[in-house]
């Protein structure tokens, strides 16, 4: 068998961490939530990580994992939706993964986020529509620099989503 990595990327919201159990268990191949191995090394909620060390601390331990699942031969990975703002991440997906960056409309993204914004360090205290607006159009460029394939999530099952991945893995 090939070497088999894929990451799914995308806002928080888009569905890496509902797709990602999907589509590996499609293709018969492990999956990581990269949040999950965040929390499991450092013993701590991503939350509190931001609250305690800040971000760069957050972004360093995430780039850390990811590299460790560079190494690995056969995975689906859902790194955290700013993983793209790293530019030394941007360059280990594009050389090392099958990217599929997941593309979910603001409001879609709004509608499933509301209520969680408290355990989302990113977006607390501000308008939450506002927020993920602006955190959107800061990453677009970065999510489009590592997509190999984009496939647009709005209205779609996890199924619908891992088969598309997954036809566009035959495709390249």
């Amino acid at each position: 068998m090939r070497t088999l990595r894929i990451a799914l990327v995308g806002f928080m919201g888009c569905g890496k961490s509902t797709v990602g159990p999907v589509l590996a268990r499609r293709l018969g191949v492990d999956f990581v939530d990269l949040d999950l191995e965040i929390q499991q090394m450092a013993g701590r909620t991503i939350a509190e990580i931001f609250e305690q060390d800040g971000e760069r601390a957050f972004r360093s331990l995430e780039s850390e994992c990811l590299a460790r699942c560079a190494r690995q031969s056969h995975l689906v990975v859902a790194p955290g939706g700013g993983v793209v703002t790293v530019q030394a991440n941007r360059r280990l997906l594009r050389s090392h993964f099958h990217v599929a960056y997941l593309r979910a409309r603001p409001a879609t993204l709004a509608e499933r986020l509301r209520g969680q914004a408290e355990h989302r360090p990113l977006l607390r205290g501000h308008p939450l529509e506002d927020r993920i607006a602006r955190l959107m159009r800061e990453r677009a460029a970065f999510y489009d620099e590592v997509a190999s394939q984009i496939v647009d999530v709005d209205g779609k099952s996890p199924e619908a989503i891992a088969e598309e991945i997954s036809s566009g893995l035959k495709s390249t």
